[in-house]
């Protein structure tokens, strides 16, 4: 097969990884103090610019489901470097834009690139290598999802401070055609994963219309109340088809998503960790950084968010060290314990002080980089290590769900709640705070009806051979069910 001088190389093709990932994560949470200047120049309303990061989204959540179609039909690698090439033009489109048609489709091409790139290319970098490199890759994973998460308002902030927008979208830019040119040194031709699997049409349209409708009714809520048609009917119809994609997928014949495979207790119990924490960390960060937002400058709001990324980082280096041992499971309970935290932090007073709010994103990073990554693996080592790309597709649809349609919905509680602004953000962050309880509690619950007293560490070594899961996870509430066995239902 034709290979490129740096094919198998694990330090370039990490390296690759960071650079696809990076520039749009990074962006999504640095675009709020810019927006005002880009919708100026390019005659937007902010309605408008909040439509477009909606859409954005939206392609995002749908690439989840695209690159596992596309992988299964077509070279993997290849595509690969399709997606990179698309990730360049939709980001030069965005720095160049000169009318908003530009940069409208420019940044839905950033979105839906970003998560073709993520599905395409983490897999082989988890599964490809041997198991002593497992160790780096979560780390890079983790800092690379939520630490350029974590980055943005900081970065959002710097950009902000100069008056102008474009230097960070072509520094985004020059990052992604790095990415491109690491993707071609690092080139080795692999054929598809099936090329005779039948195409998901079903799949593929709920996915689509669900989630642009359901992005495009939470980004209406700007100026729109709830109960307006163009708001609610799209936002509530869009998470209908949603809920109908993972039913079809459940009962259907040839899968292109393994939702059947998930449904044992590890999976759900750590699916259902990671959306909670998802919905509570975004909605919790965009809420106090709104509040926030007229009392400080841009750089110095961006600032006291810089302790999530500290946070972050320091989960990253922990999972490391125990994401090969039985204490995976309480380390996303620890997590969990610590979003809450946060949410209380943040909630002390409303605004919260400037200590309270650094204290708080601290205890958020902490948090979020403990339970969400981590949820992932718990889900993975219960599946063989060959089905890693469509369960990474599941959790980050749903994740993306989650985090993007539930912050918008809470910045309008905040908006229309009680007296005034402050009063109505007092009330979406304790509702932040029940999405980490209820996630804690529910995870708990589904361990404790599963029947395991004493969760296993994962074997590593069998579950990168591809021939077993990592783990037995007993069946879904195996306590009210005694010698129901688990199944495994994922060509």
């Amino acid at each position: 097969m034709r290979q490129s001088p740096l094919a198998g190389r694990y330090p370039a093709v990490a390296a690759m990884v960071v650079f696809a990932l990076v520039p749009y994560l990074a962006l999504s949470a640095a675009l709020g103090p810019l927006m005002p200047r880009i919708a100026g120049e390019l005659g937007m309303s902010l309605q408008a610019m909040n439509v477009t990061t909606g859409m954005s989204n939206a392609g995002y959540a749908v690439g989840t489901v695209l690159a596992v179609q596309l992988a299964q039909r077509r070279p993997q690698r290849r595509m690969l470097l399709v997606y990179g090439c698309l990730l360049v033009i939709g980001s030069v489109l965005t720095a160049a834009a000169t009318d908003p048609a530009m940069f409208i489709v420019g940044h839905v091409l950033q979105g839906l690139c970003t998560s073709l790139l993520l599905i395409a290319a983490v897999p082989p970098l988890i599964i490809d290598y041997p198991a002593a490199r497992l160790r780096v890759t979560v780390v890079v994973l983790n800092v690379c999802v939520f630490g350029a998460v974590a980055l943005g308002p900081v970065v959002g902030g710097i950009q902000a401070d100069t008056d102008d927008w474009r230097p960070l979208f072509w520094i985004i830019a020059g990052i992604a055609f790095a990415a491109l040119v690491l993707s071609i040194l690092t080139f080795r031709d692999t054929p598809p994963v099936d090329r005779g699997a039948p195409i998901d049409y079903v799949a593929l349209a709920l996915a689509t219309v669900g989630c642009v409708a359901s992005f495009f009714g939470a980004s209406w809520l700007l100026d729109h109340p709830f109960l307006d048609a163009a708001a609610c009917g799209p936002l509530l119809g869009g998470l209908l088809l949603i809920v109908v994609l993972f039913c079809y997928e459940y009962r259907a014949k040839n899968p292109l998503l393994c939702v059947r495979s998930l449904v044992s207790t590890f999976p759900v119990a750590g699916v259902v960790a990671a959306i909670c924490a998802a919905a509570a960390s975004v909605s919790a960060t965009s809420l106090t950084l709104t509040s926030l937002a007229p009392r400080h400058t841009p750089l110095g709001l961006g600032l006291l968010y810089l302790p999530e990324f500290g946070g972050a980082v320091v989960t990253a280096a922990a999972f490391g060290v125990i994401f090969r041992t039985r204490f995976l499971h309480l380390y996303v309970l620890i997590g969990m314990g610590f979003l809450i935290a946060g949410s209380v932090v943040f909630n002390v007073t409303t605004p919260p002080t400037a200590v309270l709010t650094a204290l708080g994103s601290g205890l958020v990073g902490v948090g979020v980089g403990a339970a969400v990554v981590p949820a992932l693996f718990i889900a993975g080592f219960s599946l063989r290590s060959n089905n890693v790309q469509r369960v990474f597709a599941i959790i980050e649809l749903l994740r993306a769900v989650a985090a993007f349609l539930i912050a918008p919905v809470l910045l309008y509680i905040a908006a229309t709640t009680g007296s005034d602004t402050d009063s109505g953000t007092r009330t979406a962050l304790w509702i932040c705070l029940g999405i980490s309880v209820a996630g804690a509690v529910l995870a708990v619950a589904v361990y404790m009806a599963g029947g395991v007293s004493r969760p296993p560490k994962p074997s590593v070594e069998t579950w990168m051979g591809g021939e077993r899961p990592g783990w037995d996870s007993p069946v879904l509430f195996a306590r009210f069910r005694p010698g129901k066995e688990p199944e495994e239902y994922c060509p």
